[in-house]
């Protein structure tokens, strides 16, 4: 338990890490989020069917994560191509329309996915059942996350951010309106 509970922190942590870089930090926060939502999705329906959690349960959480994070990481790549495109446009508009852009991909890409998924789910028997029950929830949940739960978190933080850079802004000017005197 405490080995699943340390590999799937720290796949979280370097998948921040990765999106940080690659992308910008505001982006990073949104990715997690989501990759946290689709685990606990899938543990919290888990605890609720009573099923046991196994090495390829935390396996297909693992896999769920990485899914997920490709997922958003498709959409961020929208928003931060339609960022250069659409310079005028406010952030959240930029974000509305790249989701809506990325919306038909993400949802054939699932919508693939999710078949061969229930195949395992229908035919298969003990371990491969459970991993694909995992799996069809966290596919369920991950396209969820990625249009519902990683953009808006992004779009808030801009805000906040833009709030404090603003307010900073106002400050410098009034603190050099002040010392101008001197």
């Amino acid at each position: 338990r405490d080995s699943a509970r340390n590999s799937v922190a720290i796949a979280i942590v370097f998948i921040m890490l990765y999106l940080a870089f690659r992308f910008d930090l505001r982006f990073a926060p949104g990715v997690v989020l989501a990759c946290l939502h689709d685990a606990m999705v899938v543990i919290g329906v888990f605890v609720i069917l009573h099923k046991e959690i196994t090495l390829s349960t935390i396996a297909a959480i693992l896999t769920i994560v990485g899914y997920s994070m490709n997922d958003t990481v498709v959409v961020y790549d929208r928003i931060r191509e339609n960022l250069g495109k659409h310079r005028g446009k406010p952030f959240g508009e930029v974000i509305n329309m790249s989701v809506s852009e990325t919306l038909s991909r993400t949802i054939l890409t699932s919508g693939a996915t999710m078949l061969s998924v229930l195949a395992f789910f229908i035919w298969g028997t003990g371990v491969i059942k459970d991993f694909a029950l995992a799996m069809v929830i966290g596919i369920v949940a991950g396209t969820y996350s990625s249009i519902y739960v990683a953009a808006p978190l992004t779009e808030w933080i801009d805000r906040k951010m833009s709030k404090r850079t603003d307010m900073k802004n106002r400050l410098l000017v009034v603190f050099e309106f002040s010392t101008a005197g001197d």
